[in-house]
Protein backbone atom coordinates (compact mmCIF):
# COMPACT_ATOMS: atom_id res chain seq x y z
CA UNK A 1 0.00 0.00 0.00
CA UNK A 2 1.34 3.44 -0.88
CA UNK A 3 1.99 5.41 2.32
CA UNK A 4 0.08 8.65 2.83
CA UNK A 5 2.05 11.89 2.62
CA UNK A 6 1.35 14.83 4.87
CA UNK A 7 1.09 18.13 3.07
CA UNK A 8 1.13 20.58 5.98
CA UNK A 9 3.30 23.62 5.43
CA UNK A 10 6.14 24.59 7.76
CA UNK A 11 7.81 27.96 8.08
CA UNK A 12 11.53 27.75 7.42
CA UNK A 13 13.57 27.27 10.56
CA UNK A 14 15.80 30.24 11.24
CA UNK A 15 19.19 28.68 11.83
CA UNK A 16 21.16 31.86 11.43
CA UNK A 17 21.76 32.36 15.13
CA UNK A 18 24.18 30.28 17.10
CA UNK A 19 21.50 29.51 19.69
CA UNK A 20 19.29 27.79 17.13
CA UNK A 21 22.24 25.87 15.73
CA UNK A 22 23.18 24.61 19.20
CA UNK A 23 19.58 23.52 19.85
CA UNK A 24 19.50 21.64 16.54
CA UNK A 25 22.80 19.89 17.22
CA UNK A 26 21.53 18.87 20.65
CA UNK A 27 18.47 17.31 19.01
CA UNK A 28 20.73 15.42 16.63
CA UNK A 29 22.85 14.11 19.48
CA UNK A 30 19.69 12.87 21.20
CA UNK A 31 18.50 11.21 17.98
CA UNK A 32 21.86 9.48 17.61
CA UNK A 33 21.38 7.83 20.98
CA UNK A 34 17.83 6.67 20.29
CA UNK A 35 17.61 5.55 16.66
CA UNK A 36 20.51 4.51 14.45
CA UNK A 37 20.97 3.66 10.79
CA UNK A 38 21.45 -0.01 9.75
CA UNK A 39 24.54 -1.66 11.21
CA UNK A 40 27.43 -3.54 9.64
CA UNK A 41 26.68 -7.19 8.93
CA UNK A 42 22.94 -6.62 8.55
CA UNK A 43 21.23 -5.83 5.25
CA UNK A 44 18.29 -3.55 6.01
CA UNK A 45 15.00 -4.42 4.39
CA UNK A 46 11.45 -3.19 4.07
CA UNK A 47 9.87 0.13 3.18
CA UNK A 48 12.55 2.27 4.85
CA UNK A 49 15.16 0.65 2.60
CA UNK A 50 13.17 1.29 -0.59
CA UNK A 51 12.14 -2.37 -0.93
CA UNK A 52 9.01 -3.07 -2.96
CA UNK A 53 7.34 -6.30 -4.08
CA UNK A 54 7.87 -6.12 -7.83
CA UNK A 55 7.53 -9.75 -8.85
CA UNK A 56 8.78 -13.14 -7.61
CA UNK A 57 11.64 -12.92 -10.12
CA UNK A 58 13.52 -10.43 -7.93
CA UNK A 59 13.33 -12.47 -4.71
CA UNK A 60 15.58 -15.51 -4.50
CA UNK A 61 13.95 -17.92 -2.02
CA UNK A 62 16.71 -20.47 -1.60
CA UNK A 63 20.34 -20.54 -0.60
CA UNK A 64 22.64 -18.48 -2.83
CA UNK A 65 25.69 -19.97 -4.55
CA UNK A 66 28.91 -19.37 -2.66
CA UNK A 67 30.55 -17.13 -5.23
CA UNK A 68 29.65 -13.81 -6.86
CA UNK A 69 28.94 -13.49 -10.56
CA UNK A 70 26.68 -16.55 -10.86
CA UNK A 71 23.56 -16.26 -13.01
CA UNK A 72 20.57 -17.25 -10.87
CA UNK A 73 17.84 -16.94 -13.49
CA UNK A 74 16.68 -15.18 -16.63
CA UNK A 75 13.34 -14.32 -18.17
CA UNK A 76 12.13 -12.40 -21.21
CA UNK A 77 12.47 -8.63 -20.91
CA UNK A 78 9.68 -6.56 -22.51
CA UNK A 79 10.55 -4.94 -25.83
CA UNK A 80 11.26 -1.20 -25.89
CA UNK A 81 10.59 0.93 -28.99
CA UNK A 82 14.12 2.39 -28.96
CA UNK A 83 15.81 -1.02 -28.91
CA UNK A 84 15.21 -2.50 -32.36
CA UNK A 85 18.60 -4.16 -32.86
CA UNK A 86 18.19 -6.81 -30.13
CA UNK A 87 17.64 -10.42 -31.13
CA UNK A 88 17.30 -11.40 -27.46
CA UNK A 89 16.28 -9.30 -24.47
CA UNK A 90 16.47 -10.76 -20.98
CA UNK A 91 15.85 -9.74 -17.40
CA UNK A 92 18.60 -11.30 -15.27
CA UNK A 93 19.27 -12.04 -11.61
CA UNK A 94 22.77 -12.89 -10.40
CA UNK A 95 24.94 -12.98 -7.30
CA UNK A 96 27.18 -10.17 -6.10
CA UNK A 97 28.93 -9.04 -2.93
CA UNK A 98 27.53 -6.55 -0.43
CA UNK A 99 30.51 -4.38 0.43
CA UNK A 100 28.51 -1.54 1.99
CA UNK A 101 26.95 -3.49 4.86
CA UNK A 102 29.16 -6.60 4.56
CA UNK A 103 26.15 -8.89 4.77
CA UNK A 104 27.60 -11.44 2.34
CA UNK A 105 26.34 -12.52 -1.06
CA UNK A 106 23.19 -10.90 -2.44
CA UNK A 107 21.04 -11.17 -5.58
CA UNK A 108 21.31 -8.26 -8.03
CA UNK A 109 19.10 -7.69 -11.06
CA UNK A 110 19.72 -6.25 -14.50
CA UNK A 111 19.17 -6.75 -18.22
CA UNK A 112 21.01 -8.48 -21.03
CA UNK A 113 20.55 -7.74 -24.74
CA UNK A 114 22.10 -9.75 -27.57
CA UNK A 115 22.34 -8.53 -31.17
CA UNK A 116 20.29 -10.01 -33.96
CA UNK A 117 21.70 -12.90 -35.96
CA UNK A 118 24.42 -15.38 -35.12
CA UNK A 119 27.39 -14.37 -32.98
CA UNK A 120 30.83 -14.20 -34.55
CA UNK A 121 33.36 -16.92 -33.78
CA UNK A 122 34.21 -16.59 -30.10
CA UNK A 123 31.11 -14.53 -29.36
CA UNK A 124 30.09 -10.89 -29.40
CA UNK A 125 32.18 -8.42 -27.38
CA UNK A 126 30.31 -7.13 -24.35
CA UNK A 127 29.44 -3.59 -23.33
CA UNK A 128 28.48 -3.17 -19.67
CA UNK A 129 26.23 -0.11 -19.41
CA UNK A 130 25.90 1.75 -16.10
CA UNK A 131 22.87 4.03 -15.81
CA UNK A 132 22.59 7.43 -14.11
CA UNK A 133 20.34 8.50 -11.24
CA UNK A 134 16.83 7.09 -11.44
CA UNK A 135 15.92 6.86 -7.77
CA UNK A 136 16.50 4.36 -4.96
CA UNK A 137 13.14 2.55 -4.76
CA UNK A 138 12.99 -0.92 -6.31
CA UNK A 139 10.46 0.19 -8.94
CA UNK A 140 13.11 2.52 -10.42
CA UNK A 141 15.20 -0.46 -11.61
CA UNK A 142 15.56 -0.38 -15.42
CA UNK A 143 14.97 -4.13 -15.53
CA UNK A 144 11.48 -3.45 -14.10
CA UNK A 145 10.54 0.01 -15.41
CA UNK A 146 12.44 -0.23 -18.67
CA UNK A 147 15.51 1.72 -19.72
CA UNK A 148 14.86 5.45 -20.07
CA UNK A 149 14.61 6.42 -23.77
CA UNK A 150 18.04 8.09 -23.80
CA UNK A 151 19.70 4.97 -22.41
CA UNK A 152 17.68 2.58 -24.53
CA UNK A 153 18.75 4.47 -27.68
CA UNK A 154 22.37 4.26 -26.49
CA UNK A 155 22.09 0.50 -25.88
CA UNK A 156 20.58 0.10 -29.33
CA UNK A 157 23.57 1.75 -31.00
CA UNK A 158 26.02 -0.64 -29.37
CA UNK A 159 23.87 -3.61 -30.42
CA UNK A 160 23.88 -2.22 -33.95
CA UNK A 161 27.67 -2.18 -33.86
CA UNK A 162 27.87 -5.83 -32.82
CA UNK A 163 28.12 -5.68 -29.04
CA UNK A 164 26.08 -7.61 -26.51
CA UNK A 165 24.97 -5.26 -23.72
CA UNK A 166 24.59 -6.13 -20.04
CA UNK A 167 23.22 -3.47 -17.69
CA UNK A 168 23.13 -3.87 -13.93
CA UNK A 169 20.37 -2.27 -11.90
CA UNK A 170 23.00 -2.02 -9.09
CA UNK A 171 22.70 -3.61 -5.68
CA UNK A 172 19.39 -2.98 -3.94
CA UNK A 173 17.65 -1.45 -6.95
CA UNK A 174 15.22 -4.23 -7.75
CA UNK A 175 16.98 -6.70 -5.45
CA UNK A 176 16.74 -6.78 -1.65
CA UNK A 177 17.99 -4.08 0.69
CA UNK A 178 18.90 -0.42 0.14
CA UNK A 179 20.48 0.76 -3.09
CA UNK A 180 23.95 2.14 -2.14
CA UNK A 181 23.50 5.29 -4.19
CA UNK A 182 26.76 6.62 -5.77
CA UNK A 183 28.85 4.33 -3.50
CA UNK A 184 31.25 3.25 -6.21
CA UNK A 185 32.78 0.37 -4.24
CA UNK A 186 29.35 -1.30 -4.22
CA UNK A 187 28.23 -0.28 -7.70
CA UNK A 188 31.53 -1.39 -9.24
CA UNK A 189 31.06 -4.88 -7.84
CA UNK A 190 27.52 -5.02 -9.23
CA UNK A 191 28.95 -4.13 -12.64
CA UNK A 192 31.73 -6.71 -12.58
CA UNK A 193 29.52 -9.52 -11.30
CA UNK A 194 26.91 -8.75 -13.96
CA UNK A 195 29.65 -9.16 -16.57
CA UNK A 196 30.74 -12.45 -15.03
CA UNK A 197 27.17 -13.74 -14.96
CA UNK A 198 26.49 -12.77 -18.59
CA UNK A 199 29.70 -14.23 -19.99
CA UNK A 200 29.49 -17.48 -18.01
CA UNK A 201 25.80 -18.11 -18.77
CA UNK A 202 26.21 -17.32 -22.50
CA UNK A 203 29.69 -18.66 -23.27
CA UNK A 204 29.00 -19.45 -26.91
CA UNK A 205 27.37 -16.09 -27.58
CA UNK A 206 29.40 -13.59 -25.53
CA UNK A 207 33.18 -13.25 -25.56
CA UNK A 208 35.14 -12.25 -22.49
CA UNK A 209 36.06 -9.03 -24.27
CA UNK A 210 34.58 -6.27 -22.17
CA UNK A 211 34.01 -2.51 -22.25
CA UNK A 212 32.42 -0.68 -19.32
CA UNK A 213 30.53 2.57 -19.91
CA UNK A 214 28.57 4.81 -17.56
CA UNK A 215 26.96 8.24 -17.34
CA UNK A 216 26.64 10.47 -14.25
CA UNK A 217 26.01 8.10 -11.33
CA UNK A 218 26.99 5.39 -13.78
CA UNK A 219 30.31 7.09 -14.53
CA UNK A 220 31.29 6.45 -10.91
CA UNK A 221 30.19 2.82 -11.27
CA UNK A 222 32.21 2.46 -14.50
CA UNK A 223 35.36 4.01 -13.02
CA UNK A 224 34.79 2.00 -9.84
CA UNK A 225 34.53 -1.25 -11.80
CA UNK A 226 37.66 -0.32 -13.77
CA UNK A 227 39.57 0.40 -10.59
CA UNK A 228 38.37 -2.80 -8.85
CA UNK A 229 38.75 -5.19 -11.79
CA UNK A 230 42.40 -6.24 -11.26
CA UNK A 231 41.80 -7.30 -7.65
CA UNK A 232 38.08 -8.12 -7.40
CA UNK A 233 37.50 -9.64 -10.85
CA UNK A 234 40.81 -10.40 -12.62
CA UNK A 235 38.92 -12.99 -14.71
CA UNK A 236 36.95 -10.24 -16.47
CA UNK A 237 38.55 -9.43 -19.83
CA UNK A 238 38.32 -5.66 -19.48
CA UNK A 239 39.71 -3.81 -22.50
CA UNK A 240 38.56 -0.19 -22.10
CA UNK A 241 36.46 2.09 -19.92
CA UNK A 242 34.11 4.99 -20.71
CA UNK A 243 32.78 7.69 -18.37
CA UNK A 244 30.63 10.68 -19.34
CA UNK A 245 29.00 13.29 -17.11
CA UNK A 246 31.74 12.43 -14.61
CA UNK A 247 30.56 12.27 -11.00
CA UNK A 248 33.74 10.94 -9.33
CA UNK A 249 35.71 13.27 -7.08
CA UNK A 250 39.39 13.21 -6.15
CA UNK A 251 40.13 15.30 -3.04
CA UNK A 252 43.83 14.36 -3.25
CA UNK A 253 44.12 15.30 -6.92
CA UNK A 254 46.29 18.18 -8.13
CA UNK A 255 43.40 20.40 -9.25
CA UNK A 256 40.44 21.61 -7.21
CA UNK A 257 37.53 23.44 -8.85
CA UNK A 258 36.54 26.84 -7.50
CA UNK A 259 34.42 26.83 -4.35
CA UNK A 260 31.66 28.48 -6.37
CA UNK A 261 31.34 25.34 -8.47
CA UNK A 262 28.54 23.34 -6.93
CA UNK A 263 26.28 20.64 -8.30
CA UNK A 264 22.77 22.06 -8.01
CA UNK A 265 20.91 19.54 -10.16
CA UNK A 266 17.17 19.46 -9.60
CA UNK A 267 17.66 20.39 -5.93
CA UNK A 268 20.34 19.73 -3.32
CA UNK A 269 17.81 18.18 -0.92
CA UNK A 270 16.92 15.53 -3.52
CA UNK A 271 20.41 14.04 -3.80
CA UNK A 272 20.97 14.08 -0.06
CA UNK A 273 17.66 12.33 0.55
CA UNK A 274 18.49 9.64 -2.02
CA UNK A 275 21.86 9.11 -0.36
CA UNK A 276 20.25 8.86 3.09
CA UNK A 277 17.93 6.08 1.93
CA UNK A 278 20.76 4.48 -0.03
CA UNK A 279 23.40 3.93 2.63
CA UNK A 280 24.99 7.35 2.41
CA UNK A 281 24.85 8.01 6.15
CA UNK A 282 27.90 7.03 8.13
CA UNK A 283 27.65 3.96 10.35
CA UNK A 284 26.11 4.89 13.70
CA UNK A 285 24.48 8.06 12.34
CA UNK A 286 20.84 8.82 13.17
CA UNK A 287 18.22 7.26 10.93
CA UNK A 288 17.05 9.54 8.09
CA UNK A 289 13.59 10.08 9.60
CA UNK A 290 15.12 11.75 12.67
CA UNK A 291 17.09 14.24 10.56
CA UNK A 292 14.35 15.67 8.36
CA UNK A 293 11.61 18.24 8.85
CA UNK A 294 8.03 17.59 7.77
CA UNK A 295 8.91 18.98 4.35
CA UNK A 296 11.96 16.74 4.20
CA UNK A 297 9.83 13.77 5.23
CA UNK A 298 7.66 14.33 2.16
CA UNK A 299 10.74 13.86 -0.01
CA UNK A 300 12.05 10.97 2.08
CA UNK A 301 8.82 9.01 1.76
CA UNK A 302 8.63 9.76 -1.96
CA UNK A 303 12.19 8.46 -2.42
CA UNK A 304 11.23 5.20 -0.76
CA UNK A 305 8.43 4.34 -3.14
CA UNK A 306 8.78 6.33 -6.37
CA UNK A 307 11.35 7.64 -8.86
CA UNK A 308 12.92 10.78 -10.32
CA UNK A 309 10.03 12.39 -12.14
CA UNK A 310 7.56 12.12 -9.28
CA UNK A 311 10.14 13.17 -6.69
CA UNK A 312 11.16 16.24 -8.70
CA UNK A 313 7.51 17.19 -9.13
CA UNK A 314 6.90 16.92 -5.39
CA UNK A 315 10.08 18.84 -4.61
CA UNK A 316 8.96 21.74 -6.80
CA UNK A 317 5.33 21.63 -5.67
CA UNK A 318 6.21 21.69 -1.96
CA UNK A 319 9.21 24.03 -2.46
CA UNK A 320 11.54 21.66 -0.62
CA UNK A 321 15.12 22.91 -0.35
CA UNK A 322 18.24 21.93 1.56
CA UNK A 323 17.45 24.79 3.94
CA UNK A 324 13.99 23.55 4.92
CA UNK A 325 14.30 19.78 4.43
CA UNK A 326 16.57 19.12 7.42
CA UNK A 327 16.25 19.99 11.10
CA UNK A 328 19.87 21.10 11.22
CA UNK A 329 21.16 21.56 7.66
CA UNK A 330 24.71 22.44 8.76
CA UNK A 331 24.95 19.20 10.79
CA UNK A 332 23.99 16.87 7.92
CA UNK A 333 27.18 16.95 5.77
CA UNK A 334 29.44 15.54 8.54
CA UNK A 335 27.01 12.61 8.88
CA UNK A 336 27.27 11.68 5.18
CA UNK A 337 29.78 9.36 3.53
CA UNK A 338 31.86 10.96 0.76
CA UNK A 339 30.58 8.32 -1.62
CA UNK A 340 32.01 9.71 -4.87
CA UNK A 341 35.53 10.23 -3.50
CA UNK A 342 38.34 8.15 -4.99
CA UNK A 343 42.08 8.07 -4.52
CA UNK A 344 44.02 8.92 -7.69
CA UNK A 345 45.06 5.53 -9.07
CA UNK A 346 46.47 4.37 -12.37
CA UNK A 347 43.63 2.62 -14.18
CA UNK A 348 44.44 -0.73 -15.81
CA UNK A 349 42.94 0.00 -19.25
CA UNK A 350 42.61 3.00 -21.61
CA UNK A 351 39.80 5.25 -20.43
CA UNK A 352 37.61 7.62 -22.42
CA UNK A 353 36.08 10.55 -20.51
CA UNK A 354 33.53 12.91 -22.03
CA UNK A 355 32.18 16.24 -20.76
CA UNK A 356 29.43 18.45 -22.08
CA UNK A 357 30.53 22.07 -21.71
CA UNK A 358 26.91 23.07 -20.98
CA UNK A 359 26.62 20.57 -18.12
CA UNK A 360 25.04 22.49 -15.24
CA UNK A 361 24.43 19.35 -13.14
CA UNK A 362 28.10 18.35 -12.88
CA UNK A 363 29.99 21.45 -14.05
CA UNK A 364 32.89 21.04 -16.49
CA UNK A 365 35.49 22.26 -13.97
CA UNK A 366 34.46 19.55 -11.53
CA UNK A 367 34.76 16.91 -14.26
CA UNK A 368 38.12 18.36 -15.33
CA UNK A 369 39.37 17.80 -11.77
CA UNK A 370 38.65 14.07 -12.12
CA UNK A 371 40.42 13.88 -15.49
CA UNK A 372 43.50 15.68 -14.14
CA UNK A 373 43.65 13.41 -11.10
CA UNK A 374 43.56 10.21 -13.16
CA UNK A 375 46.12 11.61 -15.60
CA UNK A 376 48.43 12.55 -12.73
CA UNK A 377 48.19 8.97 -11.47
CA UNK A 378 49.50 7.70 -14.81
CA UNK A 379 46.23 6.55 -16.37
CA UNK A 380 45.84 6.40 -20.14
CA UNK A 381 43.03 8.93 -20.59
CA UNK A 382 41.40 10.42 -23.68
CA UNK A 383 39.21 13.38 -22.64
CA UNK A 384 36.79 14.98 -25.08
CA UNK A 385 34.63 18.04 -24.49
CA UNK A 386 31.44 19.01 -26.33
CA UNK A 387 30.35 22.68 -26.62
CA UNK A 388 26.65 23.32 -26.15
CA UNK A 389 26.05 19.82 -24.78
CA UNK A 390 24.27 19.36 -21.46
CA UNK A 391 24.53 16.65 -18.82
CA UNK A 392 21.95 14.41 -20.50
CA UNK A 393 23.17 15.25 -23.97
CA UNK A 394 26.71 14.02 -23.35
CA UNK A 395 25.61 10.36 -23.55
CA UNK A 396 24.94 10.56 -27.29
CA UNK A 397 27.24 13.47 -28.16
CA UNK A 398 30.23 11.33 -27.19
CA UNK A 399 29.02 8.09 -28.78
CA UNK A 400 30.86 8.43 -32.10
CA UNK A 401 34.12 9.19 -30.33
CA UNK A 402 33.52 6.28 -27.95
CA UNK A 403 33.07 3.81 -30.80
CA UNK A 404 36.28 4.99 -32.47
CA UNK A 405 38.12 4.80 -29.13
CA UNK A 406 36.86 1.28 -28.41
CA UNK A 407 37.65 -0.01 -31.90
CA UNK A 408 41.26 1.13 -31.51
CA UNK A 409 41.49 -0.43 -28.03
CA UNK A 410 40.15 -3.78 -29.24
CA UNK A 411 42.69 -3.78 -32.06
CA UNK A 412 45.46 -3.34 -29.51
CA UNK A 413 46.26 0.14 -30.82
CA UNK A 414 44.68 2.52 -28.28
CA UNK A 415 44.30 6.17 -29.19
CA UNK A 416 47.09 8.32 -27.73
CA UNK A 417 46.32 9.84 -24.36
CA UNK A 418 45.79 13.62 -24.40
CA UNK A 419 46.73 14.08 -20.73
CA UNK A 420 49.57 16.34 -21.77
CA UNK A 421 47.29 18.77 -23.60
CA UNK A 422 44.44 19.30 -21.14
CA UNK A 423 42.91 22.75 -20.87
CA UNK A 424 40.80 23.90 -17.94
CA UNK A 425 37.22 24.65 -19.02
CA UNK A 426 35.16 27.55 -17.78
CA UNK A 427 31.75 27.50 -16.10
CA UNK A 428 28.89 25.75 -17.92
CA UNK A 429 27.75 27.40 -21.13
CA UNK A 430 24.30 27.34 -22.69
CA UNK A 431 22.80 24.21 -24.16
CA UNK A 432 22.41 24.30 -27.93
CA UNK A 433 19.76 22.64 -30.13
CA UNK A 434 20.60 19.84 -32.49
CA UNK A 435 21.96 17.34 -29.95
CA UNK A 436 19.87 14.29 -28.98
CA UNK A 437 18.39 14.38 -25.46
CA UNK A 438 20.07 17.73 -24.84
CA UNK A 439 17.55 18.89 -22.22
Amino acid sequence: MRPSIKTSQLARANLATSIAAVISLTLLASATRTVAAPTIGVLASGHAAGDQDLSPFYRWPGRLPRQPGVMLREEAFPAQPEIVEAGTALRILYTSTDVRWKSGLIPVSGTLHLPKGHPPRGGWPLLAWEHGTLGVADSCAPSWAGHRPRDAAYINQWLKHGFAVVSTDYQGLGGPGPHPYTIWEAEGRSVLDGIRAATSAHKTEIANVVIVSGQSQGSGAALGATRLAPTYAPDVGLRASIATGIVSTFPDGPYHPPESIKSPGPGPAYYTILAMVGGGLRDGAPAPDSLVTEKGHLLLEAARHTCNTAIHRLEAQEKVTAANAFKAPEAVPPLMRHSTDMKPTKLPVPTFMGTGLADAALPPQRQYAAVVALCAAGSHVVWKTYPGVTHNGSVHAALGDELTFVEAALQGKPQPSNCGALQEPGPPGQGEPGHPFND
